[in-house]
């Protein structure tokens, strides 16, 4: 006779969070201002202007996009306003940075709106291996926010986790 197997896992009290599942699926690119400058280096307002009133927006439809500047030119704030401006009606999201500041302000966006009353005195795993790229920052601050509603916050798989917070 074959004792049937317990899954202690299912049956205890722990909530396993994996942050893939709050992953928004959508394209995320990158746009160098450099190509609105003159020679890559200078902003004169005139040109740049026309650049921006002639370039077609709508490639952005549906994307998050990072508005960066990779050379060193200096830019002044209106000309990333300005920009953003025309990149917003159509992207799902913008940022002036790189891509890792991209999904962190995407994801600051979703844990704004996410219900972390859920997890109330409530024992946590926050899984670490996920299949998309997730940047470390946004572990911390999902930390922090679940940090206000759990009971204990352990990091890992739920066979060898790692305690990061206990009430």
């Amino acid at each position: 006779m074959e004792k049937e197997i317990i899954n202690r896992i299912e049956k205890s009290n722990l909530i396993q969070v994996n942050l893939d599942e709050f992953y928004p699926l959508g394209e995320r690119i990158s746009l160098d201002i450099t190509d609105f400058l003159v020679e890559g280096l200078v902003l004169r307002e005139k040109p740049f202007r026309e650049t921006v009133a002639q370039k077609d927006w709508s490639i952005y439809q549906d994307k998050f996009v990072a508005i960066l500047l990779k050379d060193d030119a200096i830019v002044p704030l209106w000309a990333y306003m300005l920009i953003a401006s025309k990149i917003a009606p159509f992207a799902k999201q913008v940022v002036l940075g790189n891509l890792e500041t991209l999904e962190i302000a995407i994801f600051n966006t979703i844990f704004e709106q996410h219900n972390f009353s859920q997890y109330h005195q409530k024992n946590v795993i926050v899984k670490g291996c996920g299949k998309y790229p997730i940047p470390e920052t946004v572990f911390i601050n999902f930390t922090l926010q679940l940090q206000q509603h759990a009971k204990n916050i352990m990091f890992g798989e739920a066979c060898s986790s790692v305690p990061i917070y206990k009430r």
